[in-house]
């Protein structure tokens, strides 16, 4: 049995990693929070510990979870990676290219396995899409557009909307859009970007626009906290037609919820946000939905640590991430294309 500790226990914590690592049949042996009577109401047999450190010194303990802010996601894998644990941090893996390189090279010294949480390639409507792409429905993908548009015009007293490093909604939601797009053509040829601020008294971005380009293919990913009409969620169009979906997957409202991803209809996403298929002859298609599975996540995770197998996101592809998103800072402050052939 795998012992899991977790490194705070806010909202990502509790609602999220806590119930895929319990359903992926690892245990919960320990936490690092104040918060000791939510913990014992959720995870009675877990022990309460004030920081990392007590944290490590739990046995027995073979994987660490980083869920805390951005900004402290570096030290503390180094640190639990540095004691000889696994771990598995939140995205963004860092907050530089070179934390993140940093990170990667004390792995490999220490043999063990560091991965980025990256759940939405487990989304109901990526799988979706991933499937109609490998079965040539829309032929050779020519347009790729995902947004993650919110109407959120009041700035929030929350540290991802407050001044610091790993603020801002580059670092919130660009790791979800970016991943998706590396995962689906590979790194692009280039980019062009703009990050910005639109709601008064921002203290740091809330919106971006990122295109980049890989040969004819066109890919278009965007954010802005200030769209009442948030619907649109993904477009594709090919040379065989094109694919259009509304809303966001239902695994997050379900665990919001406290259902358990073990319930039969978790992932599962209902018919009235299905997406829709042009053919070229304009005719629609209402295609049924994937059933999303962010457990798989943690049951890779299990298996790489188990048998050695893969991981379901290494953190060479988190580094990849955060050059996007170093580079994209760079081109909207130029207002320059960058060539990512060569970057």
């Amino acid at each position: 049995m795998i012992s899991v500790g977790l490194v705070g226990f806010g909202l990502a914590r509790r609602v999220f990693h806590a119930p895929l690592i319990t359903h992926a049949g690892m245990t919960i042996v320990g936490v690092v929070t104040r918060q000791a009577q939510a913990v014992k109401e959720m995870l009675p047999t877990a022990t309460v510990v004030a920081d990392l450190e007590a944290l490590l010194q739990i046995t027995p303990l073979d994987l660490v979870v980083i869920a805390t802010p951005n900004e402290y996601h570096a030290p503390q894998a180094s640190q639990a990676l540095t004691a000889g644990k696994h771990v598995v941090v939140d995205k963004p893996l860092a907050v530089s290219v070179a934390q993140a390189g940093e990170l990667i090279a004390l792995a490999k010294r220490t043999g063990r396995k560091l991965a980025a949480f990256q759940n939405r390639r487990w989304d109901s409507d990526f799988l979706t899409i991933r499937e109609l792409i490998k079965q040539g429905s829309l032929g050779d993908i020519v347009c790729f557009e995902a947004r993650w548009d919110r109407f959120r015009p009041q700035v929030a007293e929350r540290w991802r909307e407050q001044a610091g490093d790993g603020s801002g909604v580059l670092f919130d939601i660009g790791p979800h859009l970016i991943d998706q797009a590396l995962c689906l053509f590979g790194m692009p040829d280039w980019l062009q970007a703009d990050v910005f601020a639109q709601r008064a008294n921002a203290a740091v971005d809330d919106g971006f626009e990122i295109r980049m380009g890989k040969g004819p293919l066109r890919i278009s990913l965007g954010v802005t906290s200030l769209a009442a009409d948030n619907a649109l969620r993904y477009r594709l169009h090919g040379v065989g037609g094109s694919f259009r979906k509304q809303g966001l997957d239902v695994q997050e409202t379900q665990l919001r919820q406290g259902m358990s991803p073990a319930a039969a209809t978790f992932g599962i996403e209902p018919e009235t946000q299905w997406g829709c298929l042009v053919a070229a002859d304009q005719s629609e298609k209402v295609i049924p939905a994937v059933r999303g599975n962010w457990s798989a996540f943690y049951h890779a995770i299990r298996a790489s640590i188990e048998s050695d197998a893969p991981l379901p996101v290494s953190a060479h592809e988190a580094r990849t991430i955060l050059k996007i998103i170093e580079l994209a800072r760079i081109s909207s402050e130029t207002g320059q294309r960058v060539d990512l052939t060569v970057a």
